[in-house]
């Protein structure tokens, strides 16, 4: 079993473009992860200029990250030793998401991912997007698909 920090390790995407500051929770049915966006952050000078709004694909790029990703690579290291799963990316199959309210520079949003299945290497979790008060963001279904690196 992985813990928080070695599933936090093993996930391929790096800054600039990881959405996970830290793991809150971590099980076989439910992941929580929090992230805060940077006022620096590269997409926040273009995307309405003078009045900074997170992007709809970079929140959903953020619960997948959680809700995929690394509920994925704990999932598969119940399996695999950690070698093995290190060999393996999830890539991203589809998703419904409902926004409520948009995310702005400074903001620590929440991500809660609930498993609906894994099987085969395929996970599709309920994702719920809130602000770290509570405040709903978004919610909705993510699902995603392990691969080898070596297919990738």
């Amino acid at each position: 079993m992985l813990t928080p920090g070695e599933v936090l390790e093993l996930i391929p995407q790096q800054k600039p473009f990881r959405f996970i500051d830290r793991l809150v929770e971590l099980t076989d049915a439910r992941a929580v992860g929090e992230y805060t966006y940077r006022p620096d952050e590269s997409f926040y000078p273009g995307h309405f200029p003078g009045n900074p709004v997170t992007p709809g694909v970079i929140l959903i790029e953020t619960m997948c990250q959680t809700g995929l990703v690394a509920l994925g690579i704990y999932l598969l290291g119940l399996e695999l030793p950690k070698a093995e799963v290190a060999k393996t990316v999830t890539l991203f199959t589809d998703s419904e998401v409902e926004f409520e309210r948009v995310v702005r520079p400074g903001d620590t949003v929440r991500v809660t991912a609930e498993k609906i299945f894994w099987r085969r290497r395929k996970l599709k979790s309920n994702v719920v997007l809130t602000l770290a008060d509570g405040t709903p963001v978004a919610k909705g279904t993510v699902a995603g698909m392990g691969v080898s690196r070596d297919n990738f």
